[in-house]
Order: C-alpha cells, then structure tokens, then sequence
C-alpha cells in the first residue's frame, strides 16, 4: 500500500500558516452529532475566522426514507446548498466538525463526488483548532456571502448501492467493511434501525480502529495495517458501510490516506434493512 502523496487532512497548524500566509482556503463548519443534529449554535458560539455554516441532514442529505436515513441529496439540492455558502468551481475547501470526524468526512466526500478535486477535513476538528490559545476566533453570525458558481457533476467519487455491497461481500477479491462498532454488528445492540445485525459477508472494522482518542486520524502506517488485518490486499475492491452513510465516509477518507479508493454504500445498513435484505448476526 502505497501513501497518497497530498493526505486529505490538514493538521490545525498548517491550517493556521495558511491563513496567517494571507491564501485562506474556504472554510465550511459541519458540526454535527448522530444524536443531537446540526450544531449551529456552536458555531455561533466559536469557529474558526471566516467559516460558513453547512448543515448536515439539511444540506448533506436528503430525507430519510427507502434510501436509508441518510441518503445522498439531490444534486440540484447540494448545488443550490454549495452556492449559498459562496463556492466556485475550483476553490480550495477544508472541512470541519466537532471533532470526532464523522461529519467532515461526508462534507469531504460530498464534495469530491460533487467535482471538486482540492478539498480536505481540518484533522480533529474545532477542538483541534481552539486548543491553542494564540489561534484567532471568532463568534456571532457571520457575514453574508457572495453566492458562488459551483455546478455539482455527480461521480467525482465512486459508489455502490445494495446489489453493489452484496456482491463485494461475496467476491473473491472485494472486501464490504462495516465501521460500526463491533457490537452493533454483531447485532447484540441497534439503537437506530429496525433489525440488529449487519449484511451477510461483511468484515467490522469499528471507525475507533482508524482514529486516536482525541478524533484525529491514525498515522498511515496503522491505517495500513488495519485495513490489511480487515482483508484488504492489493488489487481489493473496497466497499465502506456503516449505520446511514456517514461513518463510512471516515474510511473512504482513510483509505485515501494509504492510496486506496474506497467505493460507499451510501445507504448501508439502514437501507439495507429499508429494503428487507437478509441479515446476518454474529462474529
């Protein structure tokens, strides 16, 4: 496995050299908990200098329903969302959330699939960024922007839909990881979708494998080897799963980092329950 030469995450302090340079990239804030939504009050609260506010279930999905509970927007929607926060073809974009990386990683894979080539998730988020003090904030509403250009051409990056994540769980030389933990999938627990359990073939590789304690990412040696231990080999087929299509995201952006170009099932699991497929429990 080969590391990607330009990672897709920033560290907090490049970020902050790239700003105090006078190119600051377009910085969007997705904050944003499974269990608690869209955090615009956090952002009002504190962000980084300039950020503009995207909201995860209003602009990076579209309704819950047989597509999953967080399915893939209507690219008209992401458009009309990406123009009002003032993007243009071509821009350079970091992303951010609150820390664990759940939802930068689907603003960073929204806007690849969008078109967008230059675009990369603040490594741990705002905590990353305001656990130094010398580092400029700021609070309130933000200023209004000019809206942007940007035409969303769907397919910057690869998917896969239920047939898809069936076949990659059953192919020799595929592999369908799912990242949620392991007792989920096991299906000693579900929380959130109707049945326990996780599609039949599918490999776990809990999300927490992939990260450090303080939501940043492992290094790319380790990441390496947890994809390798989980079956991924040269030539794999990569397929990423999880509860909605969120958490899967993380992998396809770890997977980046060792030179690997994962696919998403953006459904996963609750569209594969949604559409009454088998269910395997179990190690």
């Amino acid at each position: 496995m080969n590391v990607s030469p330009r990672s897709p995450l920033i560290p907090a302090a490049e970020l902050s050299e790239r700003m105090a340079g006078g190119s600051p990239p377009v910085l969007l804030d997705v904050r944003w908990t499974l269990a608690g939504g869209s955090d615009p009050d956090g952002f009002l609260a504190g962000r980084v200098p300039g950020a503009r506010f995207l909201d995860l279930d209003r602009d990076l999905a579209a309704a819950p329903g047989p597509g999953g509970r967080h399915p893939l927007p209507d690219p008209a929607d992401l458009q009309a969302a990406l123009r009002a926060v003032g993007l243009h073809p071509g821009d350079d974009v970091v992303v951010y959330d609150g820390g664990p990386g759940l939802a930068a990683a689907r603003a960073w894979w929204l806007l690849r699939w969008a078109g967008l080539t230059d675009v990369r998730v603040l490594d741990g988020g705002w905590p990353a960024w305001a656990a130094a003090s010398a580092r400029p904030t700021e609070s309130g509403p933000a200023d209004p922007v000019v809206p942007g250009t940007i035409a969303v051409t769907p397919g910057g990056l690869p998917v896969v839909d239920a047939d898809g994540a069936a076949a990659a769980a059953d192919a020799p030389g595929a592999v369908l990881l799912d990242l949620r933990a392991a007792a989920r999938y096991r299906g000693e627990v579900e929380p959130l979708d109707p049945v326990a359990g996780h599609i039949p073939g599918a490999v776990n590789l809990p999300i927490a494998d992939l990260m450090r304690a303080d939501g940043t990412y492992r290094p790319a040696a380790e990441i390496a080897e947890q994809l390798h231990a989980a079956g991924v080999g040269p030539g794999t087929d990569v397929v990423a799963s999880c509860g909605s299509g969120i958490t899967a995201c993380q992998l396809v952006l770890a997977a980046e980092q060792v030179g690997i170009a994962a696919m998403l099932y953006p459904g996963s699991y609750s569209q594969w329950c949604a559409l009454g497929r088998p269910v395997a429990t179990g190690g």
